[in-house]
């Protein structure tokens, strides 16, 4: 992956789920924006840019992040926001194990708070162990904790899928984790 092209994701990543003001463009209700004013606003950066950059950033992004309108004049993340969005998440049961990908510096809040959604609308949690080690390999060793999902399910934990398959929850209490290789 290109430099610039590293750039625009992470500019747009923090723009479209953090601060769409800081690059001077506006999201709705859903978190689009419009494709030209961020076009515009990336030139204003002094990131080289075109629509079909902008979609090469869609398109090659690892996890998926974005999406662009069926039309492809609006974009947005698909989720990790921490504006306030309505977002598009559908309702759906889970299988029965996901996955959550963190480092060891945070186990003892996780054991203690379980996973909390932050400054998000909710925790991120992976289908996979291998994409479960991808993200928590972004901020040092990577520490996957096991989420019984189906035993939440059936306590009445409600949860969503993304567009890109990310599962999403309010919270996870400590009770419904382990450590992928703990029993």
């Amino acid at each position: 992956m290109s430099k610039d092209h590293a750039s625009r994701s992470r500019t747009l990543s923090y723009w479209l789920r953090h601060a769409p003001e800081a690059g001077g463009i506006t999201i709705d209700p859903q978190g689009w924006a419009e494709a030209g004013a961020v076009l515009a606003a990336l030139a204003r950066e002094g990131l080289p840019t075109s629509e079909a950059l902008l979609r090469a950033v869609v398109e090659g992004s690892d996890k998926r992040r974005f999406e662009l309108s069926g039309d492809g004049r609006r974009i947005r993340a698909r989720q990790g926001h921490s504006v306030a969005v309505e977002g598009s998440w559908e309702p759906a049961t889970p299988p029965p194990v996901l996955y959550h990908g963190t480092v060891a510096r945070l186990m003892d809040a996780i054991l203690r708070e379980g996973l909390t959604r932050q400054q998000r609308h909710h925790v991120h949690l992976s289908p996979d162990l291998a994409t479960a080690r991808q993200v928590g390999a972004r901020r040092g060793e990577p520490v996957i904790l096991v989420i019984d999902a189906a035993r939440m399910v059936a306590e009445g934990h409600a949860f969503a899928v993304s567009s890109n398959g990310v599962w999403l929850v309010e919270a996870v209490p400590p009770g419904y984790l382990s450590r992928a290789d703990q029993p």
